[in-house]
Order: structure tokens, then C-alpha cells, then sequence
């Protein structure tokens, strides 16, 4: 028998998507991707913030923990591709709540 509630690892996939988006820099990642048809380098994915790369790091690392991208090594390059299925689960299935 688990020791998990029914239910808790939905809430725990909530709190990790809902967690993700809470900060502005992370729904701008994710919205760049979406306009660059879904995945973009670091380094296009860091032009567009005045912060440090350390920052702009730890924001796709923060975003890569929730599901929501995922990274791929091409060459020298970190391809970052948006994961929309999962974004779209999350939120319907949360919003569906209040039906």
C-alpha cells in the first residue's frame, strides 16, 4: 500500500507548473518559444533578458524541473523545446475544477 494520498501527485505536478509560472521571466521563456514555433537555443533565449546568464539559467532550469521544456545537446548548442502538451494538461485539468 502507498504511503502517497490519492490525488498528491497531481497536486505535487500542480505545484510544479503553477510554481514555474509564477515568475514573469519564466512565462516570457515560454512564451518566446512558443513564437519561435517551440524551441530556441540558450543563447536566442537569453537575448532577450538584460540579466545575467546565471539567472537566465537557473530560470530554464527551474522550467526543465516542471516538465514544462526540455533541452537537447546539438553540437555546442542547448536546444530548449517547449512542452505545451504538459501546459496545456495541467491548467485544463486545474480549470476544469470550476466548471
Amino acid at each position: 500500500m502507498s504511503a502517497t494520498p490519492k490525488g498528491a501527485a497531481e497536486l505535487a505536478e500542480f505545484d510544479a507548473v503553477f510554481g514555474a509560472l509564477a515568475h514573469r521571466a519564466r512565462r516570457t521563456i515560454l512564451s518566446a518559444l512558443q513564437a519561435h514555433g517551440g524551441q530556441m537555443t540558450s543563447g536566442a533565449i537569453a537575448a532577450w533578458f538584460e540579466h545575467s546568464w546565471p539567472t537566465t539559467s537557473q530560470h530554464l532550469r527551474v522550467l526543465q524541473q516542471a516538465g514544462l521544456v526540455s533541452v537537447e545537446l546539438r553540437g555546442r548548442e542547448h536546444v530548449y523545446q517547449l512542452q505545451a502538451g504538459l501546459l496545456r494538461r495541467v491548467t485544463e485539468s486545474w480549470l476544469s475544477q470550476f466548471s
